[in-house]
């Protein structure tokens, strides 16, 4: 219960140094919904210095979790909101997913199934001459080409030949499938969260001595196919994101701009008056689900959280945007308009660890827990 008290003052600190101006009976709120959700609140809290994903207390749980005739998937996702263990992490992710089946008795099969579909697609789709393809898949296919090389270009891992290829072969034969949406830049970025997580099975050691030339071409095809229906499955919940128009993601940048000036009202008013929109900055954030916004090697714990939200992660993706924002919000007061897009498009995150993350995350679980349900604000 101590823990869980630090855990409140932190929290609660934490708030008022950031620059957040809520009012005093909103705040006294809050204090109630943390005190009714200490639980989670001191688990994210603990999780910042990024050993929370790794202790064999926890270890224990995620293995208990996973034992059984059958996984119960709410409380996985309980377990995985602060975090999994990086060995942990391919098999979870396919089960929050809900890719591989909770029963362990029909995942082998289940999963052997889907990857030989894959392979039926990516020949059926990809694995053909270009003559055989439309205008329109030969100019989409050419602009997958041209954006794979920009994907995550500070790591180069990604760079390597086959890593492109692979992406490429993913990215077309999801977007053939797909054809509401075809393929839109920024989907290619959430392929690479995939490739990281389902390639580390197989390779050892960090992923800048990674080399997908040692893998064999069976291992390849399984991880692309985990990669695809992985993405298929993220992308179910937000389909209008990728749309014409990608009417989901201007909803979220009103919400964003909704729910900014409900929690600071004075960087709200500061970005009306220099004639900042949010969309210049945050549509990228939505559209690429922040992983421009922060190091690379951080990417996988966020997305922890991501899958463990479900089918909420649209709306929950609000309260991480607006928390990263408010991050700054003493420094946004002091800059005009051309040094506030410039701050924005290249957030100063490039030094950041667990515990600048966990913070963000524990921010905005707070403000979603005490906003989430007001009927004054966030009006779809």
């Amino acid at each position: 219960m101590g823990q869980s008290k630090r855990a409140n003052n932190s929290s609660e600190e934490e708030l008022q140094s950031s620059g957040n101006r809520i009012k005093s009976a909103e705040f006294q709120k809050l204090k109630i919904t943390m005190t009714n959700s200490e639980s989670k609140l001191s688990d994210a809290l603990r999780s910042a210095s990024g050993a929370r994903a790794v202790d064999s207390a926890r270890i224990t749980k995620f293995t208990k979790a996973l034992s059984g005739s059958s996984v119960i998937l709410e409380k996985l996702r309980e377990l995985a909101w602060n975090g999994v263990p990086p060995d942990m992490r391919p098999s979870i992710w396919r089960l929050l997913l809900g890719y591989a089946s909770p029963n362990p008795d029909s995942r082998g099969r289940l999963l052997t199934r889907k990857r030989l579909e894959y392979v039926d697609c990516a020949s059926q789709y990809y694995d053909i001459p270009e003559t055989e393809r439309s205008d329109d898949e030969i100019n989409m296919l050419r602009q997958i080409a041209v954006d794979c090389p920009r994907t995550v270009p500070d790591v180069t891992f990604f760079q390597q030949e086959q890593v492109q290829k692979s992406l490429e072969r993913i990215l077309y034969t999801w977007a053939i499938r797909h054809p509401a949406s075809g393929y839109v830049q920024g989907i290619n970025d959430l392929v690479t969260p995939f490739l990281m997580v389902f390639l580390s099975e197989h390779l050892d050691g960090g992923m800048e001595s990674w080399s997908v030339s040692d893998l064999s071409p069976q291992k390849i095809s399984n991880v692309e196919a985990d990669c695809y229906w992985c993405l298929s499955k993220l992308l179910d919940s937000m389909q209008d994101h990728y749309t014409f128009a990608q009417p989901g993601i201007q909803r979220l940048i009103f919400k964003l701009k909704e729910l900014v000036h409900r929690i600071d009202e004075r960087v709200s008013r500061h970005m009306e008056e220099e004639g900042l929109e949010f969309l210049q900055f945050a549509f990228r954030w939505l559209n690429c689900l922040l992983i421009r916004e922060i190091p690379f090697h951080l990417v996988t714990r966020l997305w922890d959280t991501y899958l463990a939200e479900g089918d909420a992660l649209p709306d929950f993706l609000v309260y991480i945007c607006a928390s990263l924002l408010l991050t700054w919000s003493d420094e946004l007061l002091k800059l005009d308009f051309q040094e506030m897009v410039m701050f924005l498009q290249h957030l100063p995150t490039q030094n950041w660890t667990h515990h600048e993350l966990e913070m963000v995350l524990s921010r905005a679980y707070m403000w979603h827990v005490m906003f989430n349900n007001s009927p004054r604000h966030l009006a779809s």
